[in-house]
This record gives C-alpha cells, sequence and structure tokens, in this order.
C-alpha cells in the first residue's frame, strides 16, 4: 500500500486552462497504478487534490495560483438569511444514498443539466461514457445522493465522496427547470448538515478561483477555509 512518502506523481505538459480563457495550466496525477485508501485519499485531500473518477489530481501551473483549495469547517457554519430561505423551501424533498451507478434516470438528468447549463464546459457534449469515467469510476468510498420530490420526481444528484475528516463534494447535477429551488444551493447545504451529523469536521468544496465566475459562489458559505501556500487559513 502506498503511503504520501512513497507515491508517485505524474505532470501534464501545458493544456488550456479550464477556468480562465486565453491561460495555459498543467495538472499534477497521482501515479494511476498506486493503491491509494481511504487515509492516504484524505490526506491528499489536504493537500489540495480532488477526484475525477479513477483519476486524483490538483493544479500544478509554474506561474500562476489562481486555483485555491477551499473547505467548510461545518461545526462553525452559519447560514445566511438566504440560505435559510433555500433549506425551508426544499423541506419537502427526500435524499437517499445509493452506490454511484449509471442509470437512465441519472443519465436523463446529467445529459439535460449538461446540455442547458454548461455547453462553454469541459463536459459538453455529454455521454454515457463519459458519466462513467467522471462519476462512477474510481476505488474511494462514494455515493450518489438522490433528491426527489414528494412526487418521487429526481431533482438533483450530488456526487459525494467519504473523507476521514469530512466530505467531499466532487459534483451537483439537477433538473435546469427547477429555478425555484436552487438545488446547487441546497445540495451543498445538505452535505454541510451530513457532514456535521457524522461528527466530521469539513466539507470540501474543491477549488476557487477569484476571476472565475462560476466559482464565485463557494466564498457564500461563511466560514471558509482555504489553502494558501500549503496552510489551511480561515476567510
Amino acid at each position: 500500500m502506498s503511503d504520501l512518502q512513497t507515491l508517485r506523481f505524474y505532470a501534464t505538459p501545458p493544456h488550456d486552462c479550464s477556468y480562465l480563457p486565453g491561460r495555459k495550466a498543467k495538472t499534477l496525477f497521482v501515479d494511476p497504478q498506486a493503491e491509494v485508501n481511504g487515509t492516504l485519499y484524505s490526506q491528499l485531500s489536504d493537500l489540495g487534490f480532488r477526484r475525477s473518477g479513477s483519476h486524483i489530481y490538483r493544479p500544478h501551473c509554474d506561474s500562476c495560483n489562481a486555483c485555491v483549495s477551499v473547505r467548510i469547517p461545518v461545526r462553525e457554519f452559519k447560514p445566511s438569511k438566504t440560505q435559510r430561505r433555500i433549506w425551508r423551501r426544499n423541506a419537502d424533498l427526500k435524499v437517499v444514498s445509493v452506490a454511484p451507478q449509471l442509470t437512465i434516470e441519472y443519465y436523463r438528468l446529467y445529459d439535460r443539466y449538461i446540455t442547458e447549463r454548461h455547453t462553454d464546459g469541459d463536459m459538453f457534449p455529454p455521454s454515457p461514457s463519459q458519466f462513467m469515467s467522471f462519476l462512477v469510476e474510481g476505488d474511494q468510498p462514494s455515493s450518489f445522493y438522490e433528491f426527489r420530490d414528494p412526487d418521487d420526481r429526481l431533482v438533483a444528484i450530488a456526487v459525494t465522496d467519504e473523507l476521514d475528516q469530512g466530505l467531499s463534494a466532487l459534483y451537483t447535477f439537477y433538473d435546469p427547470d427547477e429555478d425555484a429551488r436552487s438545488l446547487g444551493t441546497y445540495a451543498i447545504l445538505w452535505q454541510i448538515e451530513a457532514t456535521r451529523n457524522a461528527g466530521l469536521e469539513y466539507l470540501y468544496l474543491g477549488y476557487w478561483v477569484r476571476d472565475c465566475r462560476k466559482m464565485s459562489y463557494k466564498t457564500a458559505y461563511k466560514p471558509l477555509d482555504m489553502l494558501i501556500a500549503d496552510q489551511w487559513m480561515r476567510l
């Protein structure tokens, strides 16, 4: 079994940045042949690594540090008035944890979400194979949290990894016609509560990029920890 001292990493050549147009980026990947157990994955998460399918990575740019890992200390989190309203608005939703998998129902929701909300992103156009490689594959403990309305209609799925010290919110996709519910915000609020109820410390939200509008929502959760120069600092 690998540990931080024996783990090998590989850096990619420069490629187009996913967050800042016109920029080049490099990515550092954990050796895909390494055996990464839950504890090692948890340690890597504290070092700013994320998971996409079977790949564990973090930004590794030569002259840019715009990507900042962020996490919510759930015991200190205080919802805003808007977040409290969103929580109450979705009190009728039922949430169930299931194993990551590809189903027709899940894929239809994912396809609609990507096609209607993220045509300018790396995941467009969507495909079943992309769904599998992005959200299902991987050896780490992970769940699909189904959010269903009173008619048992699937309105959202939050893909969440389990860490020793918390949960990691990997991705959420939802019904693009349900704007009034603010499902993206509600999914994070629900995961904060799930982390707290499990007696864990943090909900990891991935990367915040100051000049990327799509990442700005992450600073709405306070307090927020940011990984600056390899040290977690409270915002």
